[in-house]
């Protein structure tokens, strides 16, 4: 095993499985690798319409990003023994189909996707962090740590698709008004399925 690696802190974190609240940490963890899944896939669909114009290397950059989340939270679902949600062939497809949807509707729209999917990630997620705070913040450190992180990077993402005109798309407050209700039903339903 690599020094410092995931691995070891894999096997610190199954060391501790006894004292955690299960039912919050399993429902935090399966939403979360269903979310980070699902962004991968929205990205997956704006690189496959996308990919070539000017936008392509800023989409491959927060794409990367998400597949650095979603590798984290398949070590953490293994690690914390958690399954995932039943829901993951259908967020395979609704996530490539918002994505390249959205793409399809101009770079704009694919901005204005980003800002509304990575804001409902962001606030989703500082929920979470009030959660484990108000559970045991010593208990649930590398877990804060993680969540905080991905956080700020889902904040850049948001900021990057404002950047790139995100607000000039058609039917901006239209478009991101569904596609953030799309996403609290997502997490509502992965949370518990």
């Amino acid at each position: 095993l690599p020094a410092g690696g995931a691995s070891l802190r894999l096997c610190s974190t199954r060391a501790t499985l006894e004292g955690i609240n299960k039912p919050v940490i399993d429902r935090i963890i399966r939403v979360d690798h269903a979310g980070e899944y699902g962004a991968n896939r929205i990205y997956a669909g704006q690189m496959a319409v996308l990919g070539r114009s000017s936008v392509g290397p800023i989409i491959q950059q927060m794409w990367n990003q998400e597949k650095d989340h979603l590798k984290k939270f398949n070590e953490l679902m293994v690690a914390y023994r958690v399954r995932p949600t039943v829901l993951l062939p259908f967020w395979n497809v609704a996530g490539f189909v918002l994505g390249a949807g959205s793409a399809l509707l101009g770079k704009k729209s694919a901005m204005a996707c980003t800002v509304a999917v990575e804001e409902s990630i962001s606030d989703h997620y500082n929920s979470q962090i009030r959660t484990l705070m108000e559970e045991d913040p010593e208990k649930y450190k590398e877990l804060l740590q993680i969540i905080k992180q991905f956080r700020d990077d889902e904040r850049e993402h948001h900021d990057i698709g404002l950047e790139h005109d995100a607000e000039a798309a058609p039917a901006y407050s239209v478009l991101k008004t569904a596609i953030k209700l799309g996403c609290k039903a997502a997490i509502f339903l992965s949370e518990r399925i």
